[in-house]
């Protein structure tokens, strides 16, 4: 064996969330090409300057294909489409949505590196309460330094000496639009470099390519939601169990058929989407071939049933580093898997802490840290395999020079240390002469061990009970439409299974991109019904995201007795009835269609009145196969929330009304005479307080959506529902309820 050395195993986890919408091709957010532009030709490529360290980055094929079409020219993204408009042709709203999308980027070290795009950023982006006046103020050559600025400040280090792209960051102000149509191109070209960079560092055995499933999802939640309390005893669990390991095992299979068909050979590693292992989950990666997988120390810690201690430094106790710096063989049956553990305080002092830190320094801190914790092992004649996982991407927006100078003091260093050999993980099994057995592994992710950031939360439950009702419509279905129609439904579930959607419900993490992802998640489960040729649920046309929030809105003051036929024609009319406005700033998306400005809603002695008034006349938008869905619902006292719901169903057509009809738990009622609806400028209608079962001291709920083609395209309110107590006149003033 020879000197007993540390096998330092660093796996770099390179992914993004499917972003494009199959129904309409568009990409709903832009990561996947600004990560391609800075982050991941360079970290492989660094590598030709330290041929001796050896490395495994796991690309997730999700991210594969999408970084195929951009380079195909295939992925119709509207970000970029806004940075190539000459800026003379943009108006207010894509004014407003470059203001919005081409400052996200790091204020220090990607906006800040660049003079004009600072002063820009300082100008326009710093009160984004102000961006409408922002917008108009903006000249042709503000627009058009932003539109060049923003893609450059993404390029990485090693394409900033292109000799074109060199000149432009020369220029510094003052492009034109030939120099903004060549940062357009060269984009493309750049991009084109990735996948052959990893393809042939591969060929050269200097990195292995490891994959995931090939969406990123949850492996044991789709194997089995209940896995979340099997993780975290008493955790709320959503109301639909979802249990599809044949998904799992799909997941896993495409992600291997894809790695084979890129880069010649299956793969021999997976790290499983947000190192989320369980027995199951492991079983059938086994099966399908998958030689060695990775998680977090903490998965570890729980299926041995010990704690790994640390010192006040982040140092393991000597037995604690002995036992999780090695490799380790799991067995349940017929199966078996290599797994090692990530070591998490290591792996997070690079991907949260040492950006912060003078690069020199930081290297010789990681390394020093290294072989102390390390030696413990060392000194029982053992080599320490220590796995270093981590994000491959994200943590480098937060280094000055996109982590470059950090990583090249700390690759010369491991280069130039005789004690350490950087392997990738096929090496350090290979070199491992007796792994240490393990049992049963107990169901986990790298966070705490658990699945509490993908399921538990009202919303993360939420989510799950959403796909579920997909995945079982979809059963149900399948064999009533042709092939195209059952895969495209198939894809879109598979889609809907990732992990990334749930990591920004819940409580935990927050983004400027929030509702984007919200929007794209439920658009992606109303594509399942579309393709079966149904009608998505009202419900997918609410979001998920805030959607347990109490609403805010006007409460109800007097009765109305509006005239209903359609017709703004009067304001007292309306004068003392609840309304909700429309919040278009905090929703504001790319793709968002908003048609609905504000909402009405009120009785009297007998009637329930609803009104909606929209940003555009209906003529201009609705088209063939619209639908308003007005949906109420009566609340009891003392139902503890539970209700009878309702829904008038309009259909519209060249901003006429065609027909409408109403129904109550999805049955149409014999005698709807007199209900009333109409539509010109407005939208109202009157249904009678007996058809909805109300009486007084209940409690009625209205929301309205807007559909076409079976999608939703716009709610009022976009959170929650506006509210009316059925009560008498002199009492309406006085309600404690929905305060404004």
């Amino acid at each position: 064996m020879g000197t007993p050395a540390i096998h330092l195993l660093f796996l770099w986890h390179m992914h993004q969330p499917y972003y494009k919408d199959l129904v309409t091709g568009e990409y709903r957010l832009p990561w996947v090409r600004l990560h391609a532009l800075k982050d991941y030709y360079g970290m492989v490529k660094l590598l030709d300057e330290f041929p001796d360290l050896h490395q495994t980055f796991n690309l997730v094929p999700s991210l594969i294909t999408q970084l195929q079409e951009y380079v195909a020219g295939t992925a119709r993204d509207p970000f970029l489409k806004v940075a190539a408009l000459p800026a003379a042709d943009m108006d207010l709203a894509e004014r407003m949505f470059a203001i919005q999308y081409l400052f996200q980027a790091n204020a220090d070290n990607l906006i800040g590196r660049y003079p004009r795009y600072r002063e820009l950023w300082q100008e326009f982006h710093s009160r984004p309460q102000e961006a409408p006046a922002s917008a108009r103020r903006m000249t042709h050559a503000d627009i058009t330094d932003l539109q060049v600025l923003s893609q450059i400040a993404w390029m990485d280090e090693f394409f900033l000496n292109d000799p074109e792209v060199h000149e432009l960051i020369m220029k510094g102000r003052g492009y034109s639009l030939e120099d903004q149509q060549q940062v357009i191109r060269i984009q493309k070209d750049l991009i084109a470099k990735v996948l052959p960079a990893y393809a042939a560092a591969g060929k050269r055995g200097i990195i292995e390519i490891s994959t995931s499933p090939f969406y990123h999802p949850i492996l044991p939640l789709i194997c089995d939601t209940d896995q979340g309390s099997a993780s975290h005893s008493g955790l709320p669990l959503p109301a639909r169990r979802f249990s599809h390991p044949e998904d799992a095992r799909d997941q896993i299979a495409r992600g291997m058929a894809l790695h084979e068909q890129l880069f010649g050979a299956r793969p021999r590693g997976m790290w499983p989407s947000e190192g989320s292992v369980s027995n199951e989950g492991l079983t059938i990666a086994h099966e399908l071939g998958i030689k060695w997988m990775a998680t977090d120390e903490g998965v570890l810690g729980r299926s041995l049933g010990t704690i790994f201690q640390r010192d006040s430094n982040g140092r393991l106790s000597g037995g604690s580093a002995e036992q999780l710096y090695q490799i380790f063989r799991w067995e349940q049956g017929t199966a078996e898997m290599s797994m090692l553990f990530r070591d998490h305080s290591l792996s997070d002092l690079i991907g949260f802490v040492y950006s912060g830190v003078p690069a020199k320094e930081a290297a010789a801190d990681f390394l020093r840290r290294v072989k102390q914790a390390a030696e413990p092992v060392i000194q029982k004649g053992r080599t320490a395999v220590v796995p270093i996982i981590l994000d491959g991407e994200n943590a480098w927006e937060f280094y000055p020079q996109s982590g470059r100078e950090f990583l090249r003091w700390l690759y010369d260093g491991i280069q130039k240390d005789p004690q350490i050999a950087a392997l990738t993980v096929s090496e350090a099994i290979e070199r491992e002469p007796a792994p240490q057995k393990l049992g049963s592994i107990h169901p986990g992710s790298w966070i705490n061990a658990n699945f509490d950031v993908w399921i538990g939360a009202t919303e993360d439950n939420t989510a799950w009970d959403h796909l579920s009702a997909a995945r079982d419509f979809f059963t149900e279905n399948v064999g009533k439409v042709s092939r195209e129609q059952a895969a495209l439904a198939y894809e879109e579930l598979l889609i809907a299974e990732g992990s990334d959607w749930n990591w920004w419900y819940g409580p935990e993490h927050h983004s400027a991109n929030d509702r984007d992802f919200d929007e794209l998640y439920r658009k992606h489960l109303s594509n399942v019904y579309l393709a079966l040729g149904g009608s998505a649920p009202d419900v997918l046309a609410q979001p998920i995201a805030g959607a347990h929030a109490k609403p805010q809105f006007t409460p109800q003051t007097t009765y109305i007795r509006p005239t209903i036929d359609g017709r703004n024609i009067g304001y007292f009319e309306w004068l003392g009835a609840a309304s909700h406005v429309a919040d278009r700033h905090s929703s504001a998306m790319h793709g968002k269609l908003f048609l609905l400005d504000t909402g009405y809603a009120g009785i009297d002695e007998e009637n329930f009145y609803c009104r909606v008034d929209f940003m555009e006349h209906p003529q201009e938008w609705a088209s063939r196969d619209t639908k308003l869905v007005v949906a109420m619902e009566t609340i009891k006292p003392g139902a503890g929330g539970a209700g009878h719901p309702f829904r008038l169903e309009a259909d519209i057509s060249e901003g006429h009304l065609r027909s409408w009809k109403f129904a109550t738990n999805g049955d149409q009622p014999e005698q709807t005479i007199s209900i009333q609806a109409g539509i010109e400028s407005i939208f109202e209608c009157q249904t009678p307080l007996r058809l909805l079962k109300a009486g007084p001291g209940d409690l009625l709920r209205v929301r309205f959506s807007l559909w076409r083609d079976g999608l939703p395209l716009d709610a009022l309110p976009q959170e929650g529902a506006m509210e009316v107590r059925v009560a008498p006149e002199s009492e309406l003033s006085a309600l404690p309820y929905a305060k404004p």
